[in-house]
């Protein structure tokens, strides 16, 4: 269980920070059991469910045996609140945003890719998802606004990552956080009381911008109720955060791994991508590579036993989707780039769960593959690119990112 308080902490942390987070569970799994151990993370007990059968187990009997647990840090920043279905429901209609996607991609690279010969990818990434996700929830389009909007986001993950005490002190990185999570729903507040004052001045949502700030102010829930300011304000703000990180570091990674594919040392050609059979499964094969979450949390809502293993009322529960993504029984030669392990019907059912699984599959999943392969489409329409530094190690801080931010040369077509 590790030391006092702080548990096996530190050593999950270490393996984050090394590259492998999936050694952390891989090695209690050789040492204890392949099914489930208990350990102490950030102050709390904690059984770890493994692989496959614990990936169902947690998601069979969400909200009956275990419920969604956010780390002290993460709750403080982000208060706990029901997730409204509306949300799920827009997220089948984003496929209508691609057009809006396309276009913000072209301006992006017309303003920040074509005049240059050597570009750091992580920085980029970051700007794109987030031009992206203010253009299509929001319709902001200006560059300077969405550059001023996106400062207080970079103040959240230290937030995040903070104490696992989560102490709330002026100075500190989540009194810094929550003082930034606080400005950003300042301004989406004022951005949704403008857009209810255009929606009445012009009587009708179709001839206002029909974004998703829209589409929430105008839809009701099955009851027949709509969502309020502050319920809006939230959603938005996660559906932002998101964007702002994961969506981007698996940008980031596809264009390292991709890169790293080509083993003569010539630069990426959009050749290369269709003889490799580009399409959603090079990102798939990149998301079990580098997942951008490396595991799910849960509490315990009554005892119950796992494995032929008690697991207390209240005790935390983890899954490790990185481990289970690095294991050989269901990925042979795990540490190998090869997308074709997604052809056919691909991996195992529980096997690779990139965003989630049952009731918490995440409702952002087809938004982030629109923003991905729209990002693709356009990269590879333009250039011929190589890395700068062939073997860059990728960190996990938690989310992946090569050490150097992946710098890499620019060859237009």
């Amino acid at each position: 269980m590790g030391w006092p308080i702080v548990g096996e902490t530190i050593e999950f942390g270490s393996t984050l920070r090394k590259g492998i987070p999936e050694k952390f569970v891989a090695d209690r799994m050789a040492k204890y059991s392949p099914d489930v151990f208990k350990t102490s993370l950030i102050g709390e007990p904690v059984a770890v469910l493994c692989g496959s059968a614990g990936h169902k187990f947690l998601s069979s009997n969400e909200n009956k045996l275990v419920a969604i647990w956010f780390p002290p840090a993460v709750a403080k920043v982000f208060p706990p609140g029901a997730e409204h279905p509306m949300t799920r429901r827009l997220a089948s209609g984003f496929q209508s945003y691609v057009k809006v996607m396309d276009s913000i991609a072209k301006r992006h690279f017309e303003t920040k890719w074509d005049s240059k010969e050597e570009v750091t990818v992580a920085p980029l990434a970051k700007d794109y998802t987030f031009e992206v996700a203010c253009g299509v929830f929001l319709s902001i389009e200006d560059l300077e606004r969405i550059a001023s909007f996106s400062e207080p986001f970079y103040c959240l993950l230290p937030a995040i990552l903070s104490s696992p005490v989560a102490i709330n002190f002026p100075g500190t990185p989540l009194s810094r956080g929550i003082k930034a999570a606080n400005k950003i729903r300042k301004t989406i507040l004022e951005i949704i009381r403008q857009r209810k004052t255009d929606l009445m001045e012009k009587k009708s949502a179709a001839s206002a911008k029909y974004d998703v700030l829209s589409h929430m102010l105008v839809t009701t829930n099955e009851e027949g109720n709509f969502m309020n300011e502050m319920e809006i304000t939230e959603k938005l703000m996660i559906l932002l955060v998101g964007g702002f990180h994961t969506t981007s570091t698996v940008i980031t990674c596809i264009l390292k791994w991709v890169s790293a594919a080509k083993r003569d040392g010539e630069p990426l050609n959009w050749e290369d991508i269709q003889k490799m059979k580009y399409s959603w499964n090079v990102a798939s094969e990149v998301l079990r590579l580098t997942p951008p979450s490396q595991g799910m949390f849960r509490q315990a809502l009554t005892d119950f036993t796992y494995a032929g293993f008690s697991i207390p009322k209240g005790w935390k529960i983890y899954c490790s989707t990185s481990s289970t993504n690095k294991n050989p029984d269901y990925f042979p030669e795990p540490e190998k780039f090869d997308p074709s392990r997604f052809e056919g019907d691909g991996p195992a059912p529980y096997t690779y769960i990139p965003f989630g699984a049952g009731p918490r599959m995440c409702p952002g999943k087809e938004y982030a593959r629109f923003a991905i392969l729209v990002f693709m489409y356009n990269v590879v329409g333009r250039f011929k690119w190589e890395t700068v530094h062939p073997n860059e190690k990728i960190f996990f801080t938690p989310f992946p990112l090569p050490e150097k931010g992946l710098p890499i040369r620019l060859f237009p077509h």
